[in-house]
């Protein structure tokens, strides 16, 4: 079965990953960096936002994200930008992106989107 999710979709079912999700990550050995003048010059975009926002604006600014490995010598550093986003957050496995979709998802849903959006697959968990 292919899904397919419009760009609207992709990007609010990741904005909801990262919001959940994050912390998840960290118990990989993976943070996640940024270029400090474009989060900055993103940032400025929008009123008060969280950091998540920002995320967001970036990649719609054409920037990337990384989550940088920490404890594999960087075997599993992984940049994405909005392409990737559009491009995976629907190749996520069905159980979890319906959870999404249904509104029923929790930290796991988004650990797996996550992981999905930069690894192209479910490594850790």
């Amino acid at each position: 079965m292919k899904i397919t999710l419009t760009e609207k979709e992709s990007e609010e079912y990741f904005y909801n990953a990262l919001c959940n999700g994050l912390g998840c990550m960290s118990d990989y050995g993976l943070s996640l960096v940024w270029d400090k003048k474009k989060y900055d010059a993103s940032k400025a975009k929008l009123n008060s936002p969280c950091v998540e926002d920002v995320f967001m604006q970036m990649l719609r600014d054409g920037y990337s994200i990384t989550f940088e490995d920490e404890e594999c010598e960087g075997e599993y550093t992984r940049s994405i930008g909005l392409k990737e986003v559009y491009d995976r957050v629907q190749k996520t496995p069905v159980e979890h992106l319906m959870n999404m979709v249904t509104e029923n998802d929790d930290a796991v849903t988004a650990d797996v989107i996550l992981q999905t959006v930069f690894f192209e697959e479910v490594i850790f968990g």
